[in-house]
């Protein structure tokens, strides 16, 4: 047994004077043992420390998080005392449905969940209920093709025709799909614009389809990387591109990438088999809201999870153990600089960066009536996320428990809500 005080290298060279007075023989076998089995322990203490801790099952390889950073008792105190001041006086009465978890330094400072998956009934939302996260969807997305551009799969700056070459659109680029600047017109409109049948489903293949075919119909294709333009076309086609170079359905690969490996039990993409056992989303009212013929596409949205599950998500994202700090770094920077203001964009976050230096990472969602909140406060390492099945806009004050952490900004300048009607389908 290595004593404690020693390192191996130290014990390594006491390892002669402790065996000096065996015979030749016996001496060489053992100490040609222990050096070997020194080797080994050195080998392992070198790598500890620099790569995420795996686990090979016989499914899959399972990634485990560091644990968290230990807060104080008067700071845990503060913090949850603070996220239910303002979630009583915010959110509570209000028709939120939903739950809302706030972490800082990876701790759980504050829990909360509301309301029946379905309106009247007694099946309460928990902890394990998935909600769709609407255009949170598109961080994974996003972080699925870096994660190909990191396995040197693909360039970001390669041009999205070099893998679809039916595609008839010069200049633009898997970056500037990632960031909205590829000019593009949103599928949301154009489809149903170009006389869509909505007794089907809209494919993703459908969706580049009418792109290449119906070119010459469509309207405001812009320049691409002139301007920011946030546009679900863009996700829907990096979809296509993630399923073309992995080999497998977009799906498939966020799962074996992601889900399965960071053990995100109650995420998923959603299909069609999963229409009768999904949290369905319901208007102001408590209206129940269909699902239509915008259902079928997905990387722009169609992900369903859990306010647990995202915290597994930042946190494997903020640590590093899925994308390479050089491969992620870019993610977070803003390429839209156009117009002046702190909303900007990078590749798959949404961001505010203030003149103070401060920067919140972020994505919102809503699609038909569920609501989401992804804040990630990188400096003060916490994170605010709020799901919702129940549309309310309150949900998006959600931006105003940043400042609990240290100073982002003003209450009476910020304005962080959602800039779209109740009747939209879009997901800002």
């Amino acid at each position: 047994m290595i004593p404690p005080a020693l390192s191996v290298w130290n014990y390594a060279l006491l390892l002669p004077i402790k065996f000096v007075h065996y015979p030749p023989v016996k001496y060489f076998r053992t100490f040609a043992f222990i050096s070997c089995f020194t080797f080994l322990l050195f080998c392992i203490s070198c790598n500890s420390g620099t790569k995420p801790k795996t686990v090979t099952t016989t499914d899959s390889v399972i990634i485990l998080l560091p644990k968290p950073v230990p807060l104080s008792e008067s700071e845990k105190q503060r913090l949850s005392y603070n996220c239910r001041l303002w979630y009583d006086s915010v959110l509570k009465n209000t028709s939120f449905n939903g739950g809302i978890l706030v972490a800082k330094n990876g701790n759980i400072i504050f829990e909360e969940y509301k309301g029946m998956k379905h309106p009247g009934l007694h099946d309460s939302i928990n902890a394990t209920t998935p909600m769709h996260i609407a255009s949170v969807s598109k961080t994974f997305t996003a972080m699925a093709v870096l994660k190909l551009a990191e396995d040197g799969k693909l360039n970001i700056t390669d041009l999205f025709s070099k893998y679809f070459p039916q595609f008839n659109y010069e200049g633009v680029t898997i970056k500037t799909l990632l960031n909205h600047r590829s000019g593009l017109p949103n599928y949301l409109y154009f489809m149903e614009d170009l006389g869509w049948d909505k007794s089907h489903y809209i494919t993703n293949t459908d969706v580049l389809a009418y792109l290449v075919q119906r070119k010459s119909e469509l309207k405001n294709i812009g320049t691409p990387d002139r301007k920011f333009s946030y546009c679900n076309t863009n996700y829907v086609l990096l979809a296509l591109l993630i399923e073309k170079i992995s080999g497998l359905s977009f799906s498939d690969y966020l799962s074996k990438t992601f889900f399965e490996p960071l053990r995100m039990r109650n995420t998923f993409v959603f299909s069609l088999a999963d229409t009768a056992s999904i949290t369905h989303s319901y208007d102001w009212r408590g209206n129940k809201i269909e699902i239509n013929f915008l259902d079928q596409a997905y990387g722009d949205k169609n992900l369903y999870s859990t306010p647990r599950d995202l915290l597994i998500w930042d946190r494997a994202l903020t640590r590093h153990l899925l994308l390479k700090k050089e491969t992620i770094e870019p993610a977070y920077t803003p390429y839209s600089n156009e117009r002046p203001g702190i909303k900007n964009y990078g590749l798959g976050w949404r961001m505010n960066v203030y003149p103070t230096g401060k920067k919140i990472i972020f994505h919102n969602g809503w699609w038909h009536g569920s609501n989401a909140v992804f804040i990630r406060l990188l400096d003060d390492d916490a994170t605010i996320i709020v799901l919702g099945n129940r549309y309310t806009r309150a949900i998006y004050k959600a931006s105003h428990l940043a400042n609990i952490f240290s100073h982002y900004f003003d209450f009476t300048t910020e304005n962080n809500t959602e800039s779209v009607s109740p009747d939209s389908v879009s997901t800002p």
